[in-house]
Formats: C-alpha cells, sequence, structure tokens
C-alpha cells in the first residue's frame, strides 16, 4: 500500500491546517489516519479509523482535530484547528489492512508561537 500525504505547513498557534492522505488502496474496512512524531518524542496516535469506521483519537487530537475520508477517493483528511506549539511534528498517514501496517513519508506541520 503506497500513502501520499500533502497539507502540511507553516501555521500560527491558534490557526487552522488541513492533511489529506490518497492511499493506493480502499479505505474502507481497514484501519487507516494518522500519527505524529515531535523532535526527540515517540510516534503518537493522532487519529485512526477502526475497521467499523469508529474513530479512535489521540488525548491530544481530542476536541480539536476532525479525521474524514471519502472512501470514493481512497483519501483520509485530518482537520485540525486550535493549533499550539506543541503540534508541531511530522505528521505520519497509516494504513493497517489487517496484516501489516503501512506509512506515508510524512508531512511536517509547523505551528509559531
Amino acid at each position: 500500500v503506497q500513502l501520499q500525504a500533502s497539507g502540511g505547513g507553516l501555521v500560527q498557534a491558534g490557526g487552522s491546517l488541513g492533511l489529506s492522505c490518497v492511499a493506493s488502496k480502499t479505505t474502507w474496512n481497514v484501519k487507516v489516519g494518522w500519527y505524529r512524531q515531535a523532535p526527540e518524542k515517540q510516534r503518537e496516535l493522532v487519529a485512526v479509523f477502526r475497521e467499523d469506521g469508529s474513530v479512535r483519537y489521540g488525548d491530544s487530537a481530542k476536541g480539536r482535530f476532525t479525521l474524514g475520508r471519502d472512501n470514493g477517493k481512497k483519501t483520509v483528511y485530518l482537520q485540525m484547528r486550535s493549533l499550539e506549539s506543541e503540534d508541531t511534528a511530522v505528521y505520519y498517514c497509516y494504513y493497517n489492512d489487517g496484516l501489516n501496517d503501512y506509512w506515508g513519508q510524512g508531512t511536517l506541520v509547523t505551528v509559531s508561537s
């Protein structure tokens, strides 16, 4: 599975930003979403669709980030608002087909304070 992420960039604190990830295979009935890794920190969950379509959000994303998708376009979206400097990280698109994990190349989000 190939994952193409886009939408990262520089945003001021308090602002909003959207990320997109296009998958080479279906986004239906799979785990698909986003993780992130800040400098000198471990990779952490941002938001992921479970196979049943429900969303699991990481603690830092709850109430501020929204995960969406368009299965016809095999695309998942992450809408981020009220961004904070602590959200600065490389955001990775994630996909699990029930057998293997797949990762996109990462897109950098930088939040300036």
